[in-house]
């Protein structure tokens, strides 16, 4: 065997099994083939994405200046700009992760693998030239690609993707968004707080299919309030482009058939695991629903070889893929030392953020997925409308929620649409992480006025609730 370890894509999952592998002693090669170095997040997702959130919210703090007793006259901004500084800090993001691939303690090739067989890949690589490598275990981490459902003109259209808008210096007048998922919401609240008109138009019953739906009402009426008009539970009948180059899409409400017209069509409706040109079925490998089928052990139908990250799920979020190629570099450390004890990923404490305006965020049970399984619970909620800091600071739209165990009084869950959720939704998560009590979360000091101590109200209340 040529390696004990090869890791298939260099991203967030890739690198931190990578880096695990070889501190456990492994010999661990990582193959890249995509043609830029750094992954989703750093490239195309988290990172450029947040960049032009951030200056989008700087932007909309200007606009609600004379609500602060403020002046602030002849506030503009530039497109070019905005992507100038996208493009440098993802640059010097991108540049330090292909330093860290390329010094690392493993090898690093760069060229796209296809497996021959179980244990062994055929590696095209990016100088023409073709190599085979063998290894006893393996991990697949090559991402996602951008979906593309077979909706009538939707091809036809030119729909522009969340790679399109990261780079798009002169956003257009007037957008349509299919899809409410956590990158429709976010582009759309960067697109509508630079002046684009926006319509978001949502297969599912409500936004972010999966939370509760107390928590996505918040965030669609918050845009609404915004000018964002938005349609739920439709069925997306057609795309046509009209003769002066504008977009239409025809989908069904209701019962009713409702046309909506704009500029441009973003297509957010969601992205496919990264699996084409791998020959997954010549190592046995199988997939479930368009992704790789993985145990909790990250272990896919072939034991010895692994998944991570967007490319199996279940959620494509970054710390979860760095966590499961973390995981996977362990377990196969597991396996080559004759091990069967192998360790399994601990989803109670799964965090999800949208950068959203107002934020939202969540970690732990949902109410929704409580009901799901059938687990007994507590809850109690406070709004930011009733609480001194938020009404100082002007963000009084959303709520905190926990969930608590009716006997035990263990916090199982909590979740924040509000100002700085992303930040607030921690403390809940080091909660749950030493599985805390909502009596001791509610005994620890709060300073006043702070967003934090909003969590104290919700604690208090259910130190008492028993139902």
């Amino acid at each position: 065997m040529n390696y004990d370890f090869v890791i298939l894509g260099g991203g967030s999952a890739g690198y931190a099994a990578a880096r695990t592998a070889t501190d456990l002693g492994l010999r661990t090669a990582v193959i890249e083939g995509g043609e830029e170095i750094a992954g989703l997040c750093i490239l195309r997702g988290c990172m450029p994405s947040k960049t032009l959130i951030e200056s989008a919210q700087r932007y909309r703090t200007l606009r609600r200046a004379q609500e602060f007793g403020l002046r602030a006259e002849g506030i503009a901004w530039s497109g070019r700009d905005l992507i100038a500084r996208k493009k440098r800090l993802v640059a010097e993001f991108a540049s330090d992760r292909r330093n860290q691939l390329e010094a690392g303690k493993f090898t690093f090739l760069r060229g796209k693998a296809s497996f021959r067989d179980a244990h062994t890949i055929s590696v095209h690589l990016m100088d023409g030239s073709t190599t085979e490598i063998t290894a006893p275990t393996f991990l697949i981490a090559t991402g996602s690609v951008i979906r593309h459902p077979p909706i009538p003109g939707l091809a036809e259209s030119n729909s522009l993707t969340s790679d399109d808008l990261l780079n798009l210096e002169q956003p257009p007048t007037s957008m349509i968004v299919l899809g409410a998922g956590p990158v429709a919401l976010e582009l759309a609240h960067y697109l509508e707080a630079l002046g684009t008109k926006v319509v978001i138009i949502q297969r599912g019953k409500q936004f972010l299919t999966g939370i509760d739906s107390d928590a996505a009402e918040v965030i669609q009426k918050a845009g609404e309030k915004r000018g964002i008009r938005s349609y739920v539970d439709t069925e997306i009948l057609e795309i046509c482009v009209e003769a002066d180059g504008s977009k239409t899409v025809c989908f069904k409400k209701d019962g009713k058939v409702i046309r909506e017209n704009a500029e441009e069509i973003f297509n957010a409706l969601g992205r496919n695991a990264a699996v084409a040109g791998l020959e997954l079925d010549s190592a046995g490998v199988k997939l479930k629903n368009g992704r790789i089928d993985i145990t909790p052990t990250q272990q896919t139908s072939v034991p010895h070889i692994f998944a991570a990250g967007d490319v199996s799920g279940p959620h494509e979020i970054v710390h979860i893929a760095i966590q499961q190629g973390e995981i996977s570099a362990r377990n196969v450390s597991r396996l080559l030392s004759g091990s069967t004890a192998l360790e399994k990923i601990d989803s109670r404490i799964l965090l999800y953020v949208v950068f959203t305006e107002p934020e939202a965020a969540f970690v732990g049970l949902s109410e929704k997925e409580a009901h799901k399984q059938g687990v007994p619970f507590i809850a109690a909620r406070h709004g930011f409308d009733d609480h001194g800091k938020s009404i100082v600071m002007g963000e009084t739209e959303g709520f905190v929620k926990l969930l608590a165990a009716p006997d035990s009084k263990e916090i199982l869950g909590g979740a924040v649409v509000g100002p700085h959720a992303s930040d607030l939704i921690h403390e809940v998560a080091v909660a749950l992480y030493f599985r805390a009590t909502v009596s001791q979360l509610a005994m620890i000091p709060h300073y006043h006025p702070t967003l934090s101590e909003i969590w104290s109200y919700p604690a208090e209340k259910l130190t008492t609730l028993t139902s």
